[in-house]
């Protein structure tokens, strides 16, 4: 039987998903002008943990960075090299998301990613001290505690969002994702294993920041136990443990409790939400995926900006964006 190293930890104070958040009220005209500028962090913060491929201690910090900057992953044991977290960038697709440039390489980004635009942080710097994010608890719940504590910043420059005009698909056997016109960011998503507790699962839901926060981020990432043997033979799942992933076993989970009753396919959005962030634009529209994976989602991210004519960038809020701004050249990877 493999061994599941339960003393790997991640050491932080986390934000649980059952814990009372402060609920501030706002006006509309507020929160419309909240949603129609670019973000950063008000201050810096950081944290410690492991990677769950690597199994190596990490140290994160996230600090603020100007407007248009977008977000960047700077790697300290490199000297301060940087890679943008743009799909021109994706490297390895081995069982997560990762970026390289030239000599820089980082793994495992999506739940961070996931967590920095679900929360609409449009510009940060990423400080690694190794090549992979922590796993932290293995959903993007600590990494939204880390934002909440940093606090958000407006700067002054508009958000484009890049709202979505014609559906654009992609199909790779049995898997599948597509993106539909919508006045919203919305995701469906359905998954089916060969196994009892995970023949079909599927939730669509609207992502708002309160929406990712309660019933997204909090969802962890999960592997079969049969084949976690495999993975550390290939050199991944080095850092995994059952206190930062879930562990099916033939007949049910490790672990003590799931957090939701279908976590499996709410971590699905969630790896799609940070994948799709590798746009460099806040979608609007709906994305509705089957059976897909990291592989899928990045290589449908670059699609969607192949496809120009299916699509426009407005500036605003997903609900008020709907004057048309030319479309660039697309940016290639520098």
């Amino acid at each position: 039987m493999p061994v599941i190293h339960s003393d790997l930890l991640w050491y932080m104070p986390c934000y649980m998903h059952n814990e009372p958040r402060l609920n501030i009220e706002v006006s509309r005209d507020t929160l419309v002008h909240l949603m129609s500028v670019q973000r950063t962090l008000r201050r810096a913060t950081t944290c410690a943990g492991i990677g769950l491929h690597s199994g190596r201690k990490v140290t994160l910090s996230l600090r603020p960075a100007a407007a248009n900057a977008g977000i960047r992953f700077r790697r300290l044991d490199l000297g301060g090299l940087e890679v943008p977290a743009q799909v021109g960038h994706v490297g390895a697709i081995n069982y997560a998301t990762g970026l390289m440039r030239d000599a820089v390489q980082v793994d495992t980004v999506e739940h961070l990613l996931a967590a920095l635009v679900s929360l609409g942080i449009d510009n940060v710097t990423v400080e690694l001290s190794s090549p992979e994010v922590p796993i932290m608890d293995g959903s993007a719940a600590p990494f939204v505690y880390l934002i909440q504590e940093a606090g958000v910043k407006t700067l002054a420059a508009p958000r484009r969002y890049l709202k979505v005009q014609r559906p654009i698909s992609l199909t790779r056997g049995d898997k599948r994702i597509a993106v539909y016109p919508s006045d919203h960011f919305k995701v469906t998503y359905s998954i089916a294993f060969d196994h009892p507790l995970l023949r079909h699962q599927s939730r669509t839901i609207r992502l708002t920041g309160d929406s990712f926060v309660d019933e997204i981020a909090p969802a962890r990432t999960f592997t079969f136990l049969k084949e976690v043997e495999m993975l550390r033979q290939q050199g991944l799942a080095l850092g995994g443990s059952l206190e930062n992933a879930i562990v099916i076993g033939d007949t049910g989970v490790l672990n003590n409790a799931l957090r939701f009753d279908d976590e499996f396919v709410r971590h699905k959005i969630l790896d799609v939400i940070g994948d799709m962030a590798l746009v460099g634009r806040p979608i609007i529209g709906h994305i509705v995926a089957h059976r897909g994976g990291h592989a899928l989602h990045t290589a449908f991210a670059a699609q969607i900006l192949e496809e120009r004519d299916a699509w426009t960038l407005v500036e605003g809020t997903p609900e008020t964006a709907v004057a048309p701004l030319p479309v660039p050249g697309l940016v290639r990877a520098n």
